[in-house]
């Protein structure tokens, strides 16, 4: 079973800088006891620089490190739960990324929240959860497209394929569109369509990915396949 691409980009801040940006500094120190608070804003530019490196190994021990001497930082606890994320640990990423929710108010990682209880085996939660995003025009365009991929691959989960499909639809997209959620989107789509015994109709949306980009994801080959 196909899942949707992992979404790569933090919302806490841009990676690879040795200094926190203004508005996170600010955060942590509402959040931090003075004496801690250089400690715990070096942690978390290094876990931040980690995961702009894909080390999410490393972004996971300096999260640690932060959440260890700021654990009420809504920032440190959305980075922590993308380090685990991208590790595969879903129920310690889903506790770092709710508590993220929680302390921010925010449902911008709603989508991962979502896929987490999906590799947790539990779709059926996964899909309100989705939902959240999708209708929350707070959440920015990309994250309410990958809120609505994980919420039809939770549906397809559950041999809900019409639903599934209903919800991608809900995400209209442009031939002349190549935006990597978007590609996902047809992904997803051909995915489903093959799975509920439509393979003409899921040849087509593999097709719209090649003439993209004929490295994306299988696309390739699954379009081969389905058209052999």
């Amino acid at each position: 079973m196909a899942k949707p691409a992992r979404p790569r980009s933090p919302s806490a801040g841009r990676p690879g800088r040795s200094r926190l940006p203004r508005a996170l500094a600010e955060e942590l120190a509402h959040a931090t006891r003075p004496r801690d608070r250089e400690a715990a804003s070096r942690h978390l530019a290094a876990a931040i620089e980690a995961l702009g490196h894909d080390d999410a190994r490393g972004a996971a021990r300096e999260g640690e490190r932060a959440k260890a001497l700021a654990p009420r930082a809504s920032a440190v606890r959305e980075v922590l739960g993308l380090a685990y994320y991208r590790l595969g640990r879903w129920q310690d990423a889903l506790t770092e990324l709710k508590s993220y929710r929680r302390l921010s108010g925010r449902r911008d990682q709603n989508h991962l929240i979502a896929d987490c209880l999906r590799g947790l085996g539990q779709p059926e939660q996964a899909v309100p959860v989705a939902e959240e995003a999708i209708r929350d025009p707070a959440v920015p365009p990309e994250a309410r497209a990958e809120a609505a991929i994980v919420a039809a691959a939770a549906l397809a989960d559950q041999g809900r394929f019409p639903e599934a499909l209903a919800v991608l639809r809900r995400r209209p997209t442009r031939e002349d569109e190549s935006e990597p959620w978007t590609l996902r989107l047809w992904y997803v789509r051909g995915d489903i369509l093959e799975r509920a015994g439509r393979p003409e109709e899921a040849a087509e949306e593999f097709r719209r990915i090649v003439r993209h980009d004929a490295g994306a994801f299988d696309a390739a080959e699954r379009l081969a396949a389905l058209s052999g």
